[in-house]
């Protein structure tokens, strides 16, 4: 059953992801007429579309595409007791509670993942990449304040560094806080 666990955790982690870009696209108003948005935009279009029109959005938040990526989280849950129990698990109320923990985990592990693949293709593609571009205007609003604190470093941007060492912190305050079932979500 290890084989099943983890492909449903992975398909079910991948579509999170793809849903948390879209709140995330839509939060940092990023170019909707990318290739790479326009690829989020219709990954999640058939189920957001009908919600959207019964759950209002608040300010830039999407409501509805955040409830449907809650209820992702939770449903990942709920399909890996049904698989690991053989089909005998009861529904439990902690998977609301954990459904809430992990879509904060997906979210951090998402920045992480966006910020690794800017670095990277920072270095490759020198700006003429579609993704970089909406990666570049995802992560912008978090590491212009790091670099207006850091001094220069002879052309060296240790804003990210920074921002993975933050990132790493929450992750194990976190894990302080919650305990071992964090590091298992």
């Amino acid at each position: 059953m290890n084989s099943m666990s983890f492909l449903i955790s992975t398909l079910f982690d991948l579509y999170i992801m793809v849903v948390i870009l879209r709140i995330w696209l839509q939060a940092a108003r990023a170019d909707f007429y990318n290739p790479f948005s326009q690829f989020i935009v219709k990954a999640t279009q058939p189920v957001v579309a009908p919600l959207r029109r019964v759950i209002p959005s608040v300010g830039s938040i999407d409501l509805a595409t955040v409830l449907f990526a809650y209820l992702l989280c939770v449903l990942k849950f709920v399909a890996l007791t049904f698989i690991l129990s053989s089909g005998a698990a009861a529904f439990d109320v902690g998977f609301f509670i954990f459904g809430g923990l992990a879509l904060i985990k997906a979210a951090g592990g998402l920045l992480f993942w966006v910020l690794l693949i800017r670095a990277i293709l920072s270095w490759v593609s020198q700006g003429r990449s579609p993704i970089e571009y909406v990666f570049h205007q995802l992560t912008e609003p978090m590491l212009a304040p790091i670099r207006r604190i850091l001094p220069a470093m002879g052309g060296f941007d240790l804003s990210v560094l920074v921002l993975f060492i933050v990132l790493q912190f929450a992750n194990f305050l976190m894990g302080d806080l919650i305990g071992p079932i964090w590091y298992q979500l």
